[in-house]
């Protein structure tokens, strides 16, 4: 089952800076919601396996992630649980697959955000028990922390030469991080804007 949602969880907040804003909103500190990106979890002590018979490059250890062909990423999120974010046809095709023994879907309906620009440290040290500064985006690592008391997978990474994070949490939780981390981005001179502000 491909689990992006029909509608954001986010989706009835989610109010942009007009498209003439966005752009110097989105260098200083921008909030962008990719929610509706297709995604397929999975875990198990056959998946490593059955994500290779599928053509899938496995991330070599726990917290680590590679980009696929084509666009998307596959995250390992654990020795044996993975998150794979892609094109629709991917995510279809992989959902569509018979699943082998020991290989079990995990359900991922989450609020997915991308947060970057060059006040994004300012924002984390507010928010996150984590101190991202010392992690080298080229590690491609994958963090599993909370931010503002919300569970979270981070992803940093640069884009457009500016730091930026991927973050998902339960689409549940969606609602109250967008409000607390917009709040906050605006508070230093950012907000809201399009996904392709980061491209």
């Amino acid at each position: 089952m491909i689990s992006a949602l029909a509608v954001s969880p986010v989706a009835e907040i989610a109010t942009l800076l007009a498209p003439a804003a966005q752009p110097a909103a989105a260098a200083r500190l921008g909030l962008a919601d990719v929610s509706l990106t297709a995604r397929y979890g999975c875990k198990g002590p056959g998946t490593v396996a059955w994500l290779q018979d599928a053509g899938l490059p496995i991330p070599p250890q726990p917290n680590s992630w590679l980009p696929l062909d084509g666009g998307g990423l596959i995250a390992r999120l654990g020795f044996t649980e993975f998150l794979v974010e892609g094109p629709d046809a991917l995510i279809a095709g992989l959902a569509a697959t018979p699943r082998g023994p020991g290989v079990y879907p995990v359900l991922r309906q989450d609020a997915a955000l991308i947060l970057g620009g060059s006040r994004l440290e300012e924002l984390l040290r507010q928010t996150c028990n984590v101190n991202f500064r010392p992690l080298d985006p080229a590690d491609r690592p994958v963090v599993l922390t909370s931010m503002v008391g919300v569970g979270v997978t981070v992803i940093p990474e640069l884009r457009n030469g500016q730091p930026a994070v991927r973050i998902w949490c339960d689409g549940t939780y969606g609602h109250y991080l967008w409000e607390t981390l917009l709040g906050i981005a605006s508070e230093l001179g950012g907000g809201a804007v399009a996904p392709h502000c980061f491209n």
